[in-house]
């Protein structure tokens, strides 16, 4: 076979066969294939798209491109969650220490941030000392010990992937349906879960832009989980808005200590309920969701949850008492409100554009070799169908740059409307498939 071939036969819409794609895979992870004509080739699928045979292919092969995680010396079942992507999005920080305090072991391999997304591993960077890279046998005797670890992608699991999603991160091709779900189901499988829970982002600061997309993302997804044995759900969730207020690696690790304190925004607990819900119901732990819903909140208020994420910064060499005091976390020198400039309701605030803002701030990537300053982002006063009346601070801005801090202002007021009438205020679940 020839790579020159195989971009040729997709530019022209044509369907891979299995044979094909294991070779593209094997190939670019040994390095004999070169990112410029992998990059080709991602381009093309973005353009012509995969059918349902040509995403499992990819899925497996990706998978199977490293080691399969064995799990089966940690007690009981093991489940794992995953995100799509979207902006505000710190409910694996959440849930996670909900789900171990519960009983249910929580074995979680996490990403960076991606195109105009937040990532797990870059928030948890916020505390010193916190290691993100476990080797495989520490990973699994912390989850065995404490019931909770949190770390990158090893190198030998599903090596393919980590190739590919740093390439498609600077390539404009992280939104296509069969790369986003190949990309997550292949980690997941690989991770050695034995429930998946996925949360399918629908909205302006989503990949998924529609309901009807998410929805078949979504059922492409447990498809695959379902096929190879893999308890999964999938939960289709709003990102029309930020998730929260807070969008930037430290300030939303400190809105996810605030929740499991009992004092987060609604619409981020209510997120993480149903998501970490689904997790007990897959491991037997609940039957319903109200009965997981009851057993969760009990891990707020008796503080068990609070203490779990503690343990898992100590556990991983971070310093645990910035969970206790998060004015501890480092500040950004500059900061700037963008104030309402006239009365009536938040009519929207683009999720998309407010996740580029904290890119542009610095808190995100632009290049794949960038580094993040984990101080700065946006936090909002004013979510989306609430009053705003003339002078009210809508929106804070932490910056390291005065240049940056203007030019992301103006940005951001850019992505925000105010309306002399209240705006439909999308639900934060739309539904939930699998199970």
């Amino acid at each position: 076979m020839k790579m020159y071939d195989l971009i040729n036969k997709k530019k022209h819409g044509a369907a891979m066969t299995e044979e094909e794609i294991v070779y593209l895979v094997k190939g670019f992870t040994a390095g004999e294939i070169e990112d410029y004509q992998m990059a080709a080739f991602l381009m093309a699928v973005c353009f012509n798209g995969m059918n349902t045979e040509e995403t499992i292919a990819l899925t497996m092969a990706m998978a199977e491109s490293g080691d399969i995680l064995d799990l089966s010396a940690i007690p009981g079942k093991k489940a794992d969650k995953h995100s799509t992507g979207g902006v505000g999005d710190k409910t694996s920080l959440i849930l996670g220490p909900m789900v171990a305090a519960a009983g249910v072991p929580v074995a979680k391999m996490s990403g960076r941030g991606l195109g105009h997304t937040g990532g797990t591993i870059d928030k948890l960077e916020s505390f010193p000392g916190f290691n993100v890279n476990l080797p495989e046998e520490q990973f699994i005797e912390q989850v065995t010990r404490c019931g909770l670890a949190i770390t990158g992608q090893t190198a030998n699991l599903a090596p393919a992937d980590k190739k590919l999603y740093a390439l498609r991160d600077v390539t404009a091709t992280v939104d296509n349906m069969s790369l986003i779900a190949s990309s997550i189901m292949s980690k997941k499988i690989a991770a050695g879960a034995d429930v998946i829970v996925l949360d399918v982002k629908v909205g302006s600061g989503a990949f998924m832009q529609t309901i009807e997309d998410a929805k078949r993302l979504a059922e492409l997804m447990v498809q695959i989980g379902e096929g190879v044995g893999r308890k999964t759900y999938a939960v289709l969730s709003d990102m029309n808005q930020p998730l929260g207020c807070a969008i930037g690696n430290s300030l939303e690790v400190i809105e996810a200590i605030d929740t499991l304190k009992g004092k987060g925004p609604e619409d981020l607990l209510e997120a993480s309920l149903v998501l970490a819900s689904y997790m007990l119901i897959g491991a037997g732990r609940a039957e319903t969701e109200e009965q997981a819903r009851e057993i969760l909140l009990k891990t707020i208020e008796d503080g068990s949850a609070l203490d779990k994420f503690a343990e898992l910064v100590r556990e991983q060499g971070g310093d645990d008492s910035y969970v206790y005091n998060t004015d501890k976390f480092a500040q950004a020198p500059l900061t700037e409100e963008l104030i309402a400039w006239e009365d009536g309701y938040l009519g929207s605030i683009r999720a998309d554009e407010i996740g580029m803002v904290s890119q542009m701030l610095g808190g995100g990537r632009e290049k794949k070799t960038d580094s993040i300053d984990p101080r700065v982002g946006v936090k909002l006063f004013k979510k989306l169908g609430e009053p705003a009346a003339k002078g009210e601070t809508v929106a804070v801005l932490y910056a390291n740059d005065a240049g940056k801090l203007k030019a992301a202002k103006e940005r951001l007021q850019n992505a925000c409307t105010i309306t002399k009438t209240r705006p439909d205020v999308p639900n934060h679940i739309y539904g939930v498939i699998g199970g």
